[in-house]
């Protein structure tokens, strides 16, 4: 096979297209993915378009690093590239997408080996693509830097796992299959990860007010 092209793309923080006044049936990411597979290289294009900035939030909550999260996005997509032929017929391209993404994620970590800086758990309940928004989960600058605190102290796996059902909003078999496991024990992690942030969290503001 013979080496795949390099492509830079640029992550887009502009306005989202204007919709069409008339109905046009779009192709699927799987759609695009068998394309890509074949050979139309362009598709990959319309692919960045569609998750290039759902995908720097997730690399940017695991590292809190903006530029290097706009480097992980580019390694994904150079990925997408260069294994398109691994992609399968039957094959859900979420799933795929994120399993390389985890895989570039492990990498960069453990390059670096280091913990991933702490991010703001308040944005645990807002959409993945959203505008930073006033936290309607803190209600002081100090419970926010108290949340971050809490998130930091966090393992990897339980940062990841509320990262991927709470902010990416993917479905509990979709994780289930990154993380080669059952659906219940995803529900079981996702759980676990809450309660232990909710733990950490009290425990680090009762410190201060002591």
């Amino acid at each position: 096979m013979s080496p795949a092209p390099i492509i830079q793309f640029r992550v887009s923080s502009g306005p989202l297209p204007v919709s069409l006044p008339f109905a046009v049936e779009a192709p699927t990411d799987h759609d695009l993915m068998i394309a890509v597979r074949a050979g139309e290289i362009r598709r990959l294009g319309d692919l960045f378009e569609r998750h290039n900035r759902r995908l720097y939030g997730f690399f940017v909550r695991l590292t809190n690093q903006p530029a290097v999260s706009e480097d992980l996005v580019q390694i994904v997509f150079y990925r997408i590239l260069k294994y398109r032929h691994t992609y399968r017929d039957e094959g859900k391209f979420s799933a795929w997408f994120y399993h390389l993404a985890r895989k570039v994620a492990a990498d960069h970590f453990r390059k670096h080996a280091s913990t991933p800086a702490p991010t703001d758990p308040a944005e645990l309940h807002e959409e993945p693509d959203a505008e930073p928004q006033p936290s309607e989960q803190a209600a002081t600058a100090e419970d926010v830097t108290l949340l971050r605190a809490a998130l930091a102290r966090l393992p990897l796996e339980h940062r990841e796992v509320l990262v991927l059902s709470r902010l990416q909003h993917l479905e509990h078999k979709e994780i289930a299959r990154l993380l080669d496991c059952s659906v219940g024990a995803v529900k079981v992690r996702a759980h676990r990860a809450l309660k232990e942030l909710r733990d950490v969290y009290f425990k680090i503001r009762k410190e201060k007010a002591a």
